[in-house]
């Protein structure tokens, strides 16, 4: 580029923070504002900016880094206007997010990985490795973005995640080249350009309170959609209004509310299901899983809850899903019938006899699995290692709790606990405690002064800043055991978890 035009360009950058745009569309805002910066080549193309592909978190986080570290100033509806169209026209295909959407789900339980040490090592201290797969750029672009975590971070090669290897020169000679030819540019994907709207009948599970089923109602308003979803637990319904859209290929967000609770969704939006995570705006780690599909969708089993039928006792079960008829057909050892089938829901009531371990009904037609068990041979907890953040107390960021949940197993064929063929019966009902995790944790009474975990299993931290009658002031962040002990048959038993109650998270990108 011509150095004049380069000093015409930076002007104009002052210009765009000192006067906000008045653009509606997002076509509009890149002409208006990001052009003061980004050059548009002969061919269409825009400096940089269609040099990478991202999801709308990834788009998000880049507008939103313009406005901090550049001065671009746009009002709220323009920053969404610019996003969404970033989204549609430069997003990710579905099937390039797989298997790592838990982190735009806010998944709490997930294994975050990258394809070998060096990759998790040399990304995955600092962020998680899925913020980096969650990105297509040109060899260029990646090359700029390595040289940009230096610029920002002047001191990243002495930090104590980084000083025990030669980063910029691993960064150099194999990390660069890496992501070039494993996270290319590619083809854009075209945008949803279909009608989501309908009624859909769902299931899930939110942890620490249990399955449900119930409908998620999708009407078309404008370029975005009306949002009704009502979750139907055994312990009484809840109901949630607001707004969502589909951005890119199917990538549905929105934000509901109860009147007391504001939710996100984030699903994906794929050949007429939904699927995802929804959450607390203010805790993300409450929330549940979701499969969501029209009741004369193609026939599909979401969920059958419990997926388990203890032998000798009558059990209900519910089973969600489209398709679904009043034709029964039971194995051997398994009498039972529909009670009802209604809206994409058949309860049916079972009784298993005989041995314990998996058996399949069919309900018209389709498989619906579930497993015999006298009593569990062992428990787990989920997940077997957790954070929470002590927080409130008068302070900006709210406590961030730890949900657990006992896990019911079969020993499976072999009749050994924790091997492969283990046979998972779901979540149990426990007694939960918390005590000291070492030595050091005992000295400094972490047990007493962290947190303490309810009924449910859900963990709630203390409160932050410094507590007088601890040794030196210190917080209240502890290094704990969690134990559940569940009752089935004869003998209780038992498991433990680890779980740092630590410091809060005072930078929380939507990618973290």
């Amino acid at each position: 580029m011509k150095p004049l035009t380069r000093i015409a360009l930076v002007s104009a950058t002052a210009l765009a923070a000192a006067v906000p745009a008045l653009a509606a569309t997002g076509e509009e805002v890149l002409q208006n504002a990001c052009a003061a910066c980004h050059v548009k080549h002969e061919d269409g193309s825009w400096e940089r900016i269609d040099a990478a592909r991202k999801t709308p978190e990834g788009w998000d986080m880049t507008v939103t880094r313009m406005m901090r570290n550049h001065g671009v100033a746009l009002e709220p509806e323009e920053r969404s206007a610019i996003v969404r169209y970033l989204s549609d026209t430069r997003g990710l295909s579905l099937a390039e997010t797989e298997g790592r959407r838990y982190i735009l789900e806010r998944e709490p339980v997930a294994f975050d990985e990258g394809p070998d040490v060096l990759m998790t090592q040399t990304c995955g201290r600092c962020h998680s490795y899925a913020r980096v797969a969650l990105q297509r750029r040109t060899a260029e672009d990646w090359t700029h973005l390595v040289n940009f975590h230096l610029g920002q971070f002047p001191t990243l090669e002495y930090q104590a995640l980084a000083r025990d290897r030669d980063w910029w020169g691993i960064a150099q000679a194999e990390i660069m080249p890496f992501l070039a030819k494993t996270y290319p540019l590619g083809e854009p994907v075209a945008p949803f350009a279909g009608d989501a709207s309908g009624r859909y009948v769902l299931a899930g599970r939110q942890p620490g309170r249990g399955d449900y089923t119930g409908a998620l109602v999708v009407t078309k308003a404008g370029e975005d959609y009306a949002v009704t979803m009502q979750l139907d637990f055994a312990d009484g319904s809840e109901s949630y209004s607001g707004n969502g859209r589909i951005l890119g290929e199917g990538e549905w967000r929105a934000t509901l509310s109860d009147g007391k609770t504001q939710i996100r969704q984030v699903f994906s939006f794929q050949n007429g299901r939904f699927d995802g995570r929804w959450y607390h705006a203010d805790s993300d780690v409450i929330g549940g899983r979701l499969a969501a599909v029209r009741p004369d969708a193609a026939p599909q089993v979401l969920a059958a809850q419990p997926a388990r039928l203890k032998i000798g006792v009558p059990t209900e079960v519910r089973v969600a899903g489209a398709g679904l008829s009043e034709a029964l057909t039971l194995p051997e050892g398994v009498t039972g019938r529909v009670q009802s089938l209604e809206d994409g829901v058949a309860v049916l009531e079972l009784t298993a006899a005989g041995a314990a371990g998996p058996v399949s009904v069919q309900l018209g037609g389709q498989a619906v699995a579930l497993v015999a068990y006298d009593r569990p041979d062992r428990i787990s907890i989920s997940p077997e290692m957790a954070m929470a953040r002590i927080g409130g107390n008068g302070g900006p960021i709210p406590k961030a709790p730890a949900q657990f949940e006992a896990l019911g197993w079969l020993d499976g064929a072999d009749g050994k606990p924790a091997t492969e063929d283990d046979v998972p019966l779901g979540a149990f009902p426990a007694a939960w405690a918390v005590d000291n995790f070492d030595e050091e944790a005992i000295a400094m009474q972490d047990a007493k002064y962290s947190g303490s975990i309810d009924d449910t299993g859900l963990f709630m931290p203390a409160d932050a800043g410094p507590n007088p009658e601890r040794p030196r002031q210190t917080n209240n962040a502890g290094n704990l055991k969690v134990v559940a002990t569940v009752t089935e048959g004869d003998q209780p038993l038992t498991a433990e978890a680890h779980l740092y109650a630590t410091v809060q998270r005072f930078v929380d990108a939507p990618i973290r």
